[in-house]
């Protein structure tokens, strides 16, 4: 009976140790450094994407203060964080978008190139783009390998942000610069007082 006893609580130790090492590992949001380090990107990929002749004329009339701040609360939202998507669904938000293939990839690249630029790791920039990927079905119209195809007339873009859905952005850009600028003064403070105490000793 001992002998069947022990493989069961090693078993048993081994499920509970599994489970608290699950529970311990941290959200893909506070993995990517929270939503400073979202916006950063977010602000890179916009860059990125409205300066590429493969996809730009799809935004011609979309209000880049939107399309940012829309993509944030998404990226947010999905990856574990606080925020609240309050955008159109994709489906609707691309209707008459005639994205290709071919634009939907060039996208993704631009994605990667502002997630490397930002020496996010390989885990966590698999599980974003895995999270996104599902997206591709609802937002491709055009099963082309085309990319820099004109905008459709019929395409009716998303109103331009709200004055005070942009004040509440800047307010929180503002705050998440100060929150930094806040660690890096205590950080200073906190090498001088240690070279202080070492000079002492």
């Amino acid at each position: 009976m001992r002998n069947l006893r022990l493989p069961f609580l090693a078993l048993t130790l081994l499920v509970s140790l599994s489970a608290t090492s699950a529970a311990q590992e941290k959200s893909l949001y506070d993995r990517l450094g929270g939503k400073p380090a979202i916006t950063a990107v977010v602000d890179e990929f916009a860059a990125r994407s409205l300066a590429d002749a493969r996809i730009n004329k799809k935004f011609a009339k979309s209000d880049p203060a939107r399309l940012k701040f829309e993509l944030v609360e998404q990226i947010c939202a999905a990856s574990g964080g606080p925020c609240k998507y309050t955008g159109r669904d994709m489906k609707v938000a691309h209707t008459n978008m005639g994205v290709t293939e071919g634009e939907f990839n060039a996208l993704v690249e631009d994605l990667v190139g502002a997630l490397d630029k930002f020496n996010v790791a390989e885990k966590e920039k698999n599980e974003l783009l895995a999270l996104l990927g599902p997206m591709k079905p609802q937002i491709v119209e055009v099963n082309s390998a085309d990319t820099g195809t004109a905008l459709p007339t019929t395409f009716k873009p998303a109103p331009p942000l709200k004055k005070k859905d942009m004040k509440e952005a800047k307010k929180e850009k503002s705050e998440d610069k100060g929150g930094k600028k806040e660690k890096s003064e205590k950080s200073e403070k906190s090498d001088k007082s240690d070279k202080k105490d070492k000079k002492n000793n």
